[in-house]
């Protein structure tokens, strides 16, 4: 097995938004903001190589777009995912499986495209299976007023059209390994329905991909949950529960959101989990 990182692209969000009721004195140390409150996040993706399977972990939001709703996001660099697939050796084309952590528009906006006359969508994974789950999918084609403005039709429609979509065939909140996939998928309903979280043994580590349970360095802290979250206090009670196993078993966690820090471990302190050491990519995967 081999694990890539895959930079889709960054943007930027509302500060106070990313951490709800914290106050901005506390978040900006770790997330600094600029003059519009606005903080760098990431869109950063996993790309798992496994025997004949070649798997994209989330495909960030895509280019299909308006001008006028990436002007919302604060657009910046030059990462792209085609880009950064060439990178390392591949194309949109070699993927075989497309694993949809949740349905926001910022994870899985990169799976549709324009067709080649900009009359309609079609998906930019000729040859990929795009999973997802049941619960979560009913969740995003009957989306709450809270959520609507995340979950975009034309990411969703072109998927459940494409005969190429999947679902996981499991849907309680245990971590388990999905045998079609070959990681381990842990279910948590906080930030959204049934999202889920990818726990990957590689070379004698566990590599979490974070999502957005724990969407920046900046999120340790329990209280830090961001106001997107649908259901803050059960956020707590899933990070905490789930902060706890990663510093008692020594877990990577691979950040998709934070700009500045790739992977992650934590320890126990006096004032609960917290930060033990950041790595890049090269050094846990190479």
């Amino acid at each position: 097995m081999n694990l890539y990182p895959i930079k889709a692209g960054n943007f930027k969000l509302d500060g106070g938004a990313m951490f709800g009721v914290v106050p901005k004195v506390l978040w900006n140390k770790t997330n600094p903001a600029d003059q519009n409150n606005l903080i760098d996040i990431a869109a950063r993706c996993l790309l798992v190589e496994d025997g004949n399977k070649l798997i994209l972990i989330d495909a960030g939001m895509g280019n299909k777009q308006s001008e006028k709703f990436f002007s919302y996001y604060s657009l910046w660099g030059n990462d792209s995912l085609d880009k950064s697939l060439q990178e390392k050796g591949f194309h949109r084309n070699d993927i075989t499986d497309v694993f949809i952590t949740h349905l926001h528009f910022d994870h899985c906006g990169g799976v549709v495209q324009w067709n080649n006359d900009r009359t309609g969508y079609e998906l930019a994974f000729k040859n990929a299976k795009i999973w997802s789950n049941e619960q979560h999918w009913q969740w995003a084609i009957e989306p709450n007023a809270r959520e609507k403005a995340s979950f975009l039709k034309e990411n969703i429609v072109p998927i459940q059209e494409s005969g190429q979509l999947h679902f996981v065939s499991r849907d309680d909140n245990t971590f388990q390994k999905e045998s079609d996939l070959g990681f381990g998928v842990l279910f948590v309903n906080g930030h959204t329905e049934k999202q889920m979280i990818p726990h990957i043994e590689y070379k004698g580590k566990t590599v979490v991909f974070m999502a957005d349970l724990l969407p920046t360095v900046g999120h340790i802290p329990l209280p830090y949950v961001m106001g997107y979250d649908t259901r803050p206090l059960l956020t707590l009670d899933e990070k905490k529960l789930f902060l706890e196993n990663a510093a008692n078993q020594g877990w990577y966690l691979f950040l998709e959101h934070d700009a500045h820090n790739e992977i992650i471990t934590v320890k126990h302190t006096e004032k609960g989990v917290r930060l033990k050491e950041v790595f890049t990519c090269d050094e846990v995967f190479n």
